[in-house]
This record gives C-alpha cells, structure tokens and sequence, in this order.
C-alpha cells in the first residue's frame, strides 16, 4: 500500500505543489466523489479556494468497468472513438447513457452547490485533483471542459496513475503531477489501505468546511498578527522569546536552537518568516538563559546538555499550551544542530500533543534512545556536503517507525549558507509543518 487513507494521500501530493500555494489565480477541483478528499486536503494545506466538478463515466455495454469515455453535468466529454468502434457501439447507446450520467451529475451538484457556488473558470489556473487515474477517463473529459470554458492552464493532479493514463493526459493538460506512476495498476484502491467509497454527505461536509474556512480567512484579514517578546518563567530562571501569531493560524511552530545559536539567529528567523506567511504561528525561544550563554561561550558544555535543553523544550511546550493565544494551536518542533535532539527528546515525551517535527542539520544521534519512542512525523533536512552528519542522521533515521521522511539538499554544507539552499529547507519546513500540523491530537484512553 502506498497510502493509509484519501487523506495522508493528499498530504503528500501536497509536496509536489507548493509553488501553487497562496496564488490568487488557481482553484483546485476536486473529482467527485473520491478525489474530493484529496482535493481538500490539497486545498486546504495550499491556502487555495475548492471546488468540485463531476464527470461521469461512460461505461462499455455488458461492462459497465470498460470506459467508453466520461461526460460532466454539461454534456460536454472525452470519448474513447477507438474502443466505440472496435466495440461496435451504437450511438443510440451512447446517446442513452449520456442523458442518464448527466442527469446523475446534475442531482449531485445540486446537492454539492450550496456550499461550491459555480466558480469561474476563465483566466484561472485549474488543478484537477483526484483520488488517482486508472484509465483517465473521467479526467481527460474534465481537463477538455476547462478548456472550453477558457481556463489559462489545466494541471492534472493525483497521487498515484497508470502509466499509460499518465502519458495520455500529458498530452491533453499543460502538466501532470502524480507522485506515484505504476506499471503494475490494477486499480485505484490497490494502492491504499482504506478505499471505502465517498458518500455524498462527506463530500458536502468537505465544502462547506472550505467554504467556512475561506468566509473566515475573509473576516480575519483587518485583524492584525500578534507579535510580542515573551518571559517564560519555569522554576527558577526565565526564558525569553519572539512569539508571532499570524491571522488564523494554522498551528505553531517552536524552534529549538543548537550549538551557540540563539533567538536571533539570522538563519532561524528567515524560516520563521517563511513560516509566517503560510500562516503558522512561530515561537522562537533560547533555551539558555543570558548567564548561562555566557559559561557556554567560554565552556561549550550547555549547548551539549540534551537533557537540559529537551527539559526547557517541554517546559516552554507546557507555556504554549496553557497561553490564551496558542492553546488551541498544533505544536510543531523545528530543532538545528543540537537542538534538533531536544526536540526529539521532548517529541517522544510528548506523543499526543506535537504534531510533526524537522530537523535542519541536525545531531539525532544525540537522542538515540529517545528515537522508537517519537511519534509525531519528522522530517531530516541534511545537507548534502555536510559530510559526517549525513551518517549520522541516516543511521537515526533508520531507526524512527514514526512517519519519517528524509530530504537531502544539495551542495548544501553545515549551516545551508549556499545560494538557495536555506529558501529550499524553508519550503520543505512549511509544506511539512502545513501538512501535518492540522491533524487532531489523539489523546490517550482513559482507563
């Protein structure tokens, strides 16, 4: 299997689209009724507007599997003339079967409509998402309807296609992203673990969640971010910090530095930046305070100490949970260097409340008996030239059974100072944290 559910596979295809995030001029449609699932998933982790559109297949007589071709609720379509002929179909059939599947079509977007108005077509970037692409049937009759109704560019978007599908919609649309391309296609619900079918009332649910999210991001726009130097006391020393909390924020992101580094680390507040603009909220914190960075100038013990620093991680965790501004917020772990095994310390600690950890550049090994016990989706972000610290986090990386996933950039040395290689570990940062942050907590069973 490559995916548990509709949803973990839109988190993914997510990856391979996030130059679209945020563009004012692209609307993702989702395929009913499968490939809405995705699609939201998509949508919602890209900041885009959701739709949905509803082709139809047309099936073969006696084998209803066998696509003659696919028609949306407007009549218009893709026809497969080949197999019609070789088939020897009848254009009273056909014409039989595309009255009956269009009026099917119609009394599902009555139903999808109060809460996906008809959008607008013309000028826009369109991205057809679906659940995945067994013969493209029902996508290529999509991708010919945004064509005439005037879309500026089609992009085909799915998980996991046949590779004939694949290679027959790079004809037709302007580009196809699927991450997954297989030879060995049986059909699309043998690639996931759950493939139950999509009913029309989750499908409903699912737009008026955007619908809502999208009126909310409207409202919230004249509200301003907040932005403020925090003071965390936990026992006897205090802790300084920047807290920013951008318009609806999708889930925080607390930074644990590593060897010397501190809240105004150059490179940690560009991604902090970055971060913001996707619209996750940033805490960034130095965990020692200004005596103690001092003794570690001179000594360069403390920024050794995981343990301590994994214990002011979770402390100032415990602050963000009980703070008016963040206690409803996902937390999320961004650790360098050292600091990246405190927050796996602190992430294994915690296993029901982060939500997702990165590490950039980081020591791993530093937390190896903490690593089974991680459960939240951690992302290693490694240069490609930092050569021992590869190894390093290979070989922890072998041992998380969390979802893992590792990016290497290239050329990149210890502290990503190459041109564009710290924007590519911001990009990689947002598209995970995005991902994962919105999952609810699982809280423990009470016994």
């Amino acid at each position: 299997m490559l995916f548990h559910d509709r949803k973990e596979a839109g988190r993914e295809l997510t990856n391979s689209l996030a130059e679209f995030r945020g563009r004012k001029d692209v609307l993702v449609l989702g395929l009913a009724r499968g490939g809405i699932v995705v699609a939201y998933e998509v949508a919602r982790a890209l900041s885009l507007p959701l739709n949905v559109v509803v082709p139809r297949k047309i099936g073969a007589p006696g084998n209803r599997e066998l696509a003659l071709g696919s028609v949306l609720d407007n009549g218009e379509g893709y026809f497969n003339s080949s197999i019609i002929h070789a088939l020897g179909v009848s254009q009273n059939y056909i014409k039989a079967e595309i009255e009956k599947e269009v009026a099917l079509a119609k009394k599902r977007l009555a139903t999808y409509r109060q809460f996906a108005p008809m959008p607008e077509i013309k000028g826009k970037t369109i991205l057809l998402v679906d659940d995945g692409i067994a013969t493209g049937s029902t996508m290529l009759a999509s991708v010919e309807a945004m064509r005439k109704a005037g879309a500026r560019a089609v992009i085909v978007a799915a998980p996991v296609s046949a590779t004939d599908a694949y290679y027959l919609l790079q004809n037709r649309a302007d580009d196809v992203i699927c991450p997954h391309v297989r030879e060995d296609f049986l059909g699309v619900g043998m690639f996931y673990n759950m493939f139950s079918q999509t009913e029309d009332t989750e499908v409903v649910d699912l737009l008026k969640q955007a619908h809502e999210s999208a009126i909310r991001e409207v409202e919230t726009l004249s509200h301003p971010a907040k932005e403020e130097t925090v003071r965390i006391a936990l026992g006897k020393i205090t802790l300084e910090g920047e807290l920013h909390i951008p318009n609806q924020p999708r889930g925080i992101v607390l930074f644990a530095h590593g060897s010397g580094s501190s809240r105004f680390s150059p490179r940690n507040q560009y991604v902090a930046r970055v971060l913001q603009k996707v619209g996750l909220a940033t805490l960034l914190i130095d965990l020692l305070t200004a005596e103690e960075e001092k003794i570690d100038e001179l000594t360069r013990a403390l920024r050794f100490d995981i343990q301590l620093l994994a214990e002011r991680l979770e402390g100032v965790t415990g602050w963000i949970k009980k703070h008016p501004w963040t206690a409803s917020l996902r937390i999320g772990y961004f650790g360098s260097s050292t600091g990246a095994a405190a927050a796996l310390i602190a992430a294994a600690n915690f296993p029901h409340s982060i939500g997702s950890v990165v590490s950039r550049g980081g020591r791993p090994d530093l937390a190896s008996k903490y690593l089974l016990k991680v459960k939240a989706p951690t992302l290693f972000i490694v240069g490609g030239a930092d050569y021992g610290v590869i190894e390093l986090n290979q070989e922890a990386f072998e041992i998380l059974s969390c979802v893992k996933k590792f990016e290497t950039v290239p050329h990149a040395t210890h502290l990503f100072e190459e041109a564009g290689a710290l924007e590519k570990v911001a990009q990689l940062a947002a598209n995970w944290f995005l991902n994962y942050l919105s999952i609810p907590a699982v809280e423990p069973k009470r016994t």
